[in-house]
């Protein structure tokens, strides 16, 4: 069993991200610790591109303020290498970056032998980045802007290594495209709580229990993710059928208002873990509520 299907196998999963970088790399490490600390099952940790399609305004910010830190692929995964956790973590990223890496990790080492600029070489590709990857202790990736019928290389990739391959799931998606997206799916399905973009929200959409009804016959991991913000929040949603949570702005917002204030970095992470507790702690009760619950009462 891989460390991604033993994060959901003893209950709801608690799934936070935050962009590896965000507000610079010695914070970062700092809070993303802090998020282990609180109780998280998996990390997703967001590998910034300057083109994030998938993201509200708080993500966005954060992946500014990563990339002005001087993030990259190659800081990325000595970023993943230091880190001292012992969950299961998920790069969340855009395709361009993973398909280019090869070519670029292999630019990078001719200039460097040669001390000129070297002309496009390597590869592209999806396999040398996941074997980097698998190499830093990575387990899986969400790449939004990648269609899962362009997937196949990097399903490929991920299984030669041993890698989730996590696919986001929206309200809209249904018919012969859900089938073919939990065709490809590993690990767990993001299901997109409400259409739009990233962003905490007060309130759990109504569009979260059509969605999980419509993958109640995959046997395969459902966690929720777009707008969770509080314990409340989690708790409506396992007790919706959901298997775990994922919550990023609510999280990015705190990072956020510590750099704007320049705060002391421990207290940040202290507001970051205790978050993180009350998430944690608002899934479980969503579990027990739910294994109490007729089904027809779990709304």
């Amino acid at each position: 069993m891989s460390g991604i299907a033993e994060a959901f196998a003893d209950g709801p999963a608690f799934v936070p991200y935050l962009a590896a970088g965000d507000p610079d790399y010695e914070q970062s490490l700092e809070y993303v610790e802090a998020l282990a600390r609180g109780g998280a099952d998996i990390i997703e940790l967001g590998l910034p591109f300057s083109e994030p399609i998938a993201e509200g305004p708080t993500i966005q910010q954060a992946i500014v303020r990563s990339l002005e830190g001087g993030m990259t692929p190659t800081r990325f995964f000595e970023f993943v290498q230091e880190l001292d956790v012992d969950v299961p973590l998920v790069c969340m990223t855009y395709y361009n970056l993973i398909y280019q890496y090869g070519r670029s990790e292999a630019r990078r080492a001719s200039e460097t032998a040669s001390g000129d600029a070297a002309s496009e070489t390597g590869t592209p590709g999806p396999e040398a980045f996941v074997a980097r990857a698998a190499e830093v202790g990575i387990e899986g990736f969400v790449v939004p802007d990648l269609p899962a019928e362009e997937a196949d290389d990097l399903r490929e990739a991920c299984d030669e290594y041993g890698l989730d391959l996590v696919f986001i799931v929206a309200p809209t998606t249904k018919g012969d495209r859900l089938r073919r997206i939990m065709e490809q799916v590993s690990g767990y399905v993001y299901v997109q709580a409400r259409l739009g973009v990233t962003g905490a929200r007060d309130d759990v959409s109504s569009q979260t229990d059509e969605s999980l009804a419509r993958l109640t016959e995959w046997d395969v991991p459902k966690a929720v993710g777009f707008g969770i913000k509080t314990g409340e929040h989690a708790e409506r949603v396992v007790r919706a059928g959901a298997d775990g949570v994922i919550v990023g702005s609510a999280l990015v917002d705190i990072v956020a208002e510590g750099a704007e204030h320049d705060a002391p970095t421990a207290d940040t992470a202290s507001r970051l873990e205790a978050k993180a507790r009350e998430l944690k702690q608002g899934a479980l009760r969503g579990s027990e509520t739910a294994q109490s619950t007729p089904q027809t009462e779990r709304t």
